[in-house]
C-alpha cells in the first residue's frame, strides 16, 4: 500500500485512534504518525506499544506540519481542541474526527478551522466495550461502516482522499448530511445504549434484593446489555448531550410503543402482543 499522508496526527489515544495507528503501521499509509494525549501516562503507553512513531507534549506541537489530523476525543472536548490547534494547522491539511455525533461537532469545530484547511467530519461505526491505548487492534474497521459528512463546498480531492484512506483501513464508506446521520444513529446506537444503561441499572437495583441472582442467571440478551453498558461513560455522556433532539425524539417514540405493550400485557391482549412481535421480528 502506498503512503497516503506524509504526517498523520492522532489527537486522543483511545480505542479508535490506537486502532487507526496499528492499521496505518500494518499497511504503510503514513510516513510519520504522531500522537497526543493530555495524560503523560497515556502518551508513554502509546509510544511503548508502537502504534505511533512519536508523541508530543503539547497539542500545538502535535499538529504542526501534519497532513491529516484525527480528532479522537470526547464530543464535549471538540471545541476546546479545535480552538487550540486551529492557528497551527498546515495549509492544505485535512482535519477529521471520529465522534458519534456530527452536527454538534461541526458547530464546535468549524469556526476554528482556517481557510485552506479541509474539515471533513467522520464517524467510524466500529468499537468494543474496551477503551484506552491498549485496546486497539488493526482489524477494528474491517468491513465496518465509516460515515463521512462533508460540509458544503468541501474540497473534492481532499474528500476523495479521505474516503480512500478509510477504505484502506478496511472500512466501507458512506456519505450523509450531518442531521440525517444524527437521526440514524439515534435509532441504531444512541437510544439503544441508553436503554442498555437503564436495564443494567434496574438489574443492579434488583440484584440487591435477589442476592445477585439477576446477574448470575442472565440470558444472552441481557449479557449484551451489560457489554454495551460497559462502554466509556464520558464518551456516551457527551453523545447524549450533543444529540439530544434526535435521541429524545426516538426515546419518545420508544416510550409510546412501550406503554402500548404495557397496556396489552395488563389487559392480557395476546393478539396485540403477537401482532406486534410478528411485525417487528427480523
Amino acid at each position: 500500500m502506498k503512503v497516503m499522508y506524509d504526517k498523520v496526527t492522532l489527537i486522543g489515544l483511545g480505542l479508535i485512534a490506537s486502532s487507526m495507528g496499528h492499521a496505518m503501521k500494518k499497511i504503510g499509509l503514513a510516513n510519520e504518525i504522531v500522537g497526543f494525549s493530555q495524560t503523560k501516562e497515556t502518551r508513554e503507553i502509546s509510544l511503548d506499544i508502537g502504534f505511533v512513531d512519536s508523541v508530543a507534549e503539547t497539542i500545538e506541537e502535535a499538529v504542526a506540519g501534519a497532513d491529516l489530523i484525527v480528532l479522537s476525543v470526547p464530543v464535549g472536548a471538540m471545541a476546546e481542541v479545535a480552538k487550540k490547534i486551529g492557528p497551527k494547522l498546515k495549509l492544505g491539511a485535512t482535519i477529521t474526527d471520529v465522534g458519534s455525533v456530527k452536527k454538534s461537532v461541526i458547530d464546535m469545530v468549524k469556526p476554528h478551522i482556517p481557510a485552506g484547511v479541509h474539515f471533513i467530519p467522520g464517524h467510524p461505526l466500529a468499537g468494543t466495550e474496551q477503551s484506552g491505548p491498549k485496546s486497539g487492534f488493526p482489524e477494528l474497521f474491517k468491513n465496518r461502516w465509516c460515515i463521512l459528512t462533508p460540509l458544503e463546498n468541501c474540497n473534492e480531492e481532499a474528500r476523495n482522499k479521505l474516503e480512500q484512506y478509510w477504505e484502506a483501513l478496511g472500512a466501507n464508506v458512506e456519505f450523509m448530511d450531518a442531521e440525517h446521520h444524527d437521526l440514524v444513529l439515534a435509532v441504531t446506537s444512541h437510544a439503544p445504549h441508553l436503554i442498555a444503561y437503564t436495564m443494567v441499572g434496574v438489574a443492579d437495583d434488583l440484584g440487591r434484593i435477589t442476592d445477585k441472582e439477576v446477574i448470575n442467571f442472565s440470558a444472552a440478551g441481557f449479557r449484551d446489555f451489560t457489554r454495551i453498558a460497559a462502554s466509556d461513560p464520558t464518551m456516551w455522556r457527551d453523545v447524549f448531550l450533543n444529540n439530544k433532539e434526535a435521541t429524545l425524539e426516538i426515546l419518545g417514540r420508544f416510550t409510546e410503543e412501550l406503554f402500548d405493550l404495557q397496556r396489552a400485557i395488563r389487559r392480557g391482549d395476546g393478539d396485540q402482543l403477537f401482532e406486534y412481535f410478528d411485525r417487528t421480528r427480523a
